[in-house]
């Protein structure tokens, strides 16, 4: 991405290399292949280098709209300050601060990354759970007993459930629960906070 500085002013954006005019002189497509920087910012054209320093996961914040600058020696392309999602519910409300109803009267909720998380969680659980279902379907209708190894597993997910939900309830904000879902690799070995929810041993 290229843009054309006139006057110290960006005043457009190439995306892809073509033909131009600046100024009375038309250029073809081909100075972007084989002119150097040098040249290329003699006539005011700049590839726009990007700075990302500040930009942050979306999964747990809001980027802002890059910001163009021209310092006179390149044009850079920066974001703000990220703001982080809000980790915890809150009452919607309208354009002047009252609290907004549904059609019941109820209030409506901004549901924070906290519920989202957990709701996200306990389909995961009951997606692994449904794989021994089956199990218990057979005990109930049959009562043919139900293997102590699957006992055990369907156990162990419900308690590892609880404490995965007990982590991200006490997250105090965003950064920290972002924390608990980043990994990192120790000894060879990769690994979050939150941990995993237990697989059946085949």
């Amino acid at each position: 991405m290229y843009a054309i500085v006139e006057d110290n002013n960006i005043t457009k954006f190439i995306n892809h290399p073509k033909s131009l005019v600046i100024g009375d002189v038309r250029y073809p497509a081909k100075i972007f292949q084989l002119w150097s920087s040098s040249e290329l910012n003699a006539i005011g054209i700049y590839e726009v280098v990007f700075d990302d320093s500040n930009k942050k996961d979306e999964k747990w914040y809001i980027n802002t709209n890059q910001s163009y600058d021209f310092d006179g020696n390149e044009v850079t392309a920066s974001y703000g300050t990220a703001t982080p999602k809000a980790h915890a519910d809150s009452n919607a409300v309208d354009d002047d601060g009252n609290n907004l109803l549904d059609e019941d009267g109820n209030q409506v909720i901004n549901y924070g990354l906290k519920t989202q998380l957990i709701k996200t969680l306990k389909q995961q659980v009951a997606g692994i759970l449904s794989d021994t279902d089956w199990y218990i379907t057979r005990n109930t209708e049959k009562s043919t007993a139900i293997p102590s190894a699957i006992s055990t597993h369907r156990d162990a997910v419900r308690t590892k459930q609880a404490s995965m939900e007990t982590a991200i309830t006490n997250a105090s904000d965003t950064p920290a629960l972002e924390t608990l879902y980043t990994y990192t690799t120790t000894d060879g070995v990769q690994s979050r906070p939150l941990g995993e929810l237990p697989t059946l041993e085949s």
